[in-house]
């Protein structure tokens, strides 16, 4: 049964130029379709977030953030508990920031910072010491690296079939030729259609799906050589390389991770 989340802010009161709302999402949690007049940056722990715009869809583990700017509809939805925090900012700040909705990587100084003061559940900023954090904090959102989106869509004819079955397949072990027999084309189509359509390899794409299926079997529990072995390779190694490349830790870290704040 889904649950119905209702923002926590007054759009025609912001408490700041710059202030945080903190929540802990249950599973099934989705936030009606809105927007607001300051630019929201949408940290989580835990989980994927999926957020929708007008024009894209986007799915984000913790390593990344959803920046989308003011005035611009949105929706999201949580499959499973995260934690939550969203990083609001009024204008002129948030000029500084792109004009439409991406994701930023968080860096591990983003991610202590909102730690902290997700700790102390600080939603304004007001003594001196915390302002300063909240500098820093802006200083490295202005500097973050920023993505189109982690794991891209297309309705073409030719990659929608591929797409959709990895989404509910994220093991299939199809590969492009595969593909490309089933669906009467070549393989070098395919893989043009990939590039010009999802701005990178069939290769790339279906390893940021294993990525991100392999947070949900972390999260059940499920040990690291299993997932590796159910992923499609022979031993945890390549695992392992391929989770340390997106998530700038390893799984076993993340689970620790993942653990750690569902206990606070």
């Amino acid at each position: 049964m889904k649950k119905i989340y209702q923002p926590l802010f007054d759009n025609n009161n912001p408490p700041g130029e710059i202030f945080f709302g903190h929540e802990i999402f249950l599973p099934n949690t989705t936030t009606p379709k809105h927007s607001h007049p300051w630019g929201q940056l949408q940290f989580i722990k835990g989980g994927i977030l999926e957020l929708t715009t007008e024009k894209k869809r986007f799915l984000s583990p913790s390593q990344y953030a959803v920046w989308v700017p003011a005035s611009i509809e949105h929706e999201s939805f949580m499959r499973r508990s995260l934690d939550y925090c969203s990083m609001n900012i009024i204008s002129p700040l948030a000029e500084a920031l792109p004009s439409y909705a991406c994701l930023l990587e968080v860096s591990p100084i983003m991610d202590s910072i909102i730690g902290d003061l997700k700790d102390r559940r600080i939603a304004v900023p007001n003594s001196d010491e915390d302002l300063r954090l909240v500098k820093v904090l802006l200083d490295q959102v202005l500097k973050a690296k920023e993505h189109d989106q982690f794991l891209p869509n297309s309705d073409s004819k030719q990659l929608k079939p591929i797409l959709q079955e990895l989404e509910h397949n994220p093991t299939s072990p199809k590969t492009l030729k595969d593909w490309a027999q089933q669906l009467h084309t070549t393989e070098r189509t395919l893989a043009r259609h990939c590039q010009d359509k999802l701005g990178m390899s069939f290769t790339e794409w279906r390893q940021r799906r294993k990525f991100i299926y392999s947070l949900h079997l972390l999260r059940q529990g499920v040990s690291i050589k299993e997932i590796a072995l159910t992923l499609g390779y022979h031993q945890a190694t390549p695992f392992i390389t391929l989770f340390k490349r997106h998530a700038q830790c390893t799984p076993e870290q993340y689970r620790q991770r993942f653990y750690s704040s569902a206990e606070r």
